[in-house]
């Protein structure tokens, strides 16, 4: 999960089942034990207010249609989450299988369903996902890939999306921008800052730790609600560079195409302050 916003203030810190069963695709041929991280059960019933459907999402579901090559040929989303972005997307190019490896998070996807949001929800493990049929797009966005917490998950991840990408598909890389987040840091190995959000008395509260060990970012949450209540929730994730995207990217048979800092992509060059790291793929 990344920061929905741009931080305002940053400090030094101190240290601090679903009830039916899930579909699964028809067409999966995905085997094995699925590796739940628990993000589901942490923020499944406040997922909504650290990213609400706002301008935001327009934006990234309009650069995702200029970017897929043939929505007619299918459409795969990797960490599909309560459907934020698969939900609206598939109104513009048709049915996308989303794969999330949380069931609480396909719970809410399923519950927002509706009759003109063609999206599958199936129970998977990115790293391990295959089907019988090949798509033009690929995307993981929201941080997904960096959910993954060595460079052999992530590049596994990468390879699965490759094979399922047709001639001339297209992967769709989206999360955090390694470099801001060592600036933010400032040097420091902790950081606390606050993102205020657009409904008054609301707002995030992170408490961030690099980890010495593989690149790892250690986030506390704090959620501000208007009435004063909180929710608390946790995640570590892998901070990964671009250049390290382009290598999982080739060994998988992949060619790196462009970078992007923040959607909609074609107006948002990428660079060392970029927010994120959003980068594309296509398959010879």
């Amino acid at each position: 999960m990344s920061t929905p916003a741009t931080p305002t203030t940053a400090a030094p810190s101190t240290p601090s089942a679903p009830s039916t069963p899930l579909p699964t695709a028809a067409h999966s041929t995905t085997t094995g034990i699925i590796d739940d991280i628990g993000y589901g059960r942490q923020f499944d019933d406040w997922y909504h207010r650290l990213f609400p459907d706002d301008a935001s999402v327009a934006a990234e579901v309009e650069s995702l249609v200029s970017l897929h090559p043939d929505p007619a040929s299918g459409t795969v989303e990797f960490g599909v989450g309560n459907g934020r972005i698969a939900l609206p997307l598939s109104r513009r190019v048709g049915r996308i299988t989303g794969v999330d490896s949380s069931p609480e998070m396909l719970e809410l996807l399923r519950k927002n369903l509706t009759d003109d949001t063609p999206v599958e929800p199936l129970h998977a493990d990115i790293r391990t996902y295959t089907a019988d049929r090949t798509v033009g797009l690929v995307y993981a966005v929201c941080a997904t890939l960096s959910m993954l917490l060595t460079p052999e998950e992530q590049r596994q991840a990468v390879q699965r999306a490759a094979d399922l990408l047709t001639p001339g598909g297209r992967l769709v890389v989206e999360t955090h921008n390694k470099p801001a987040i060592l600036t933010l840091h400032e040097g420091r190995a902790r950081a606390t800052y606050f993102t205020p959000y657009p409904e008054p008395g609301t707002g995030l509260q992170s408490h961030s730790l690099l980890l010495p060990e593989g690149s790892l970012w250690h986030l506390s949450h704090v959620w501000y609600e208007s009435d004063g209540t909180t929710r608390v929730g946790t995640e570590v994730s892998r901070l990964t560079a671009p250049d390290e995207l382009d290598a999982y990217a080739r060994d998988a048979g992949l060619l790196p195409e462009r970078r992007f800092g923040d959607w909609p992509a074609d107006t948002s060059p990428y660079g060392p302050h970029s927010p994120l790291a959003i980068c594309t793929y296509i398959k010879p």
